[in-house]
């Protein structure tokens, strides 16, 4: 028993000097949801430039606040420009019905801005040949770009609070759009396909369209991680160890 309370101890230990390696997500790190980067050469970057907004559904069984959130992209052309601000938001889910048959974002719940101290640029990522898609234009590009880029938005100061649990869960969609100092920046396709379509809009209001591949017009979703909050490990592994110390007193 003693050697167990000591290996959840160091555990609890480690997990604390961790957290803030949590910040730079990488494959293998705790998640809430994930949808990976398609790095492969059937990945498109899609136009993703305020007032551009580009939004995926996920689901919530947790309710646990949104601290991280973590997204891939592309510049077009190789040309890297510089993200000067990050729009995120979080709505309510409207599903499909006999008028729009996708769902799409409902209710703003949850807004914020991030400057560049606040978020991190990691990159470039080597890649097969990629493409560019805007969906406002049309315009498709095959074999455009061969580098990737990973946002990490850590440390979320009055994050958005989940609502969803195993019983009731609930569907909420992150909206992202990026200010740009030149360059054209594309928020990264994902091989993972959940529920419709992701959207886009040039209005956070709507309306909102599914986006599709415009040659074969299957769905394409989009790349995202969110993260449990930091803290949220440590307290689990904290909690196994009160409850064998309780055990080990009766």
């Amino acid at each position: 028993m003693k050697t167990v309370v000591a290996t959840l101890m160091a555990a609890a230990v480690l997990a604390l000097v961790a957290i803030p390696a949590v910040a730079d997500w990488q494959e293998g790190d705790p998640y809430k949801w994930y949808q990976p980067p398609d790095l492969t050469d059937t990945g498109i970057d899609i136009y993703n430039v305020c007032p551009k907004i580009l939004a995926d559904d996920f689901l919530c069984t947790d309710p646990i606040p949104i601290t991280d959130v973590h997204f891939w992209g592309s510049w077009k052309d190789d040309l890297e420009g510089v993200i000067s601000r990050i729009h995120l938001s979080i709505h309510s889910n409207v599903p499909a019905d006999d008028n729009i048959p996708w769902s799409r974002p409902g209710e703003l719940l949850w807004q914020r801005d991030f400057e560049p101290a606040q978020f991190e640029v990691i990159g470039p990522i080597d890649s097969p040949k990629e493409d560019w898609m805007n969906t406002n234009t049309q315009e498709y590009v095959p074999d455009n770009h061969n580098f990737a880029w990973q946002i990490n938005i850590p440390k979320i100061d009055d994050p958005f609070h989940q609502e969803g649990t195993p019983d009731q869960p609930i569907i909420y969609w992150l909206d992202v759009c990026v200010i740009a100092e030149e360059g054209e920046w594309g928020w990264k396709t994902s091989p993972v396909q959940w529920k419709d379509d992701a959207v886009w809009s040039d209005s956070p209001d709507g309306p909102w369209y599914p986006i599709e591949h415009p040659i074969t017009g299957e769905s394409l979703d989009l790349a995202f991680v969110i993260t449990p909050e930091p803290g949220t490990i440590s307290l689990l592994v904290l909690g196994g160890v009160a409850v064998l110390l309780r055990r080990r007193r009766k």
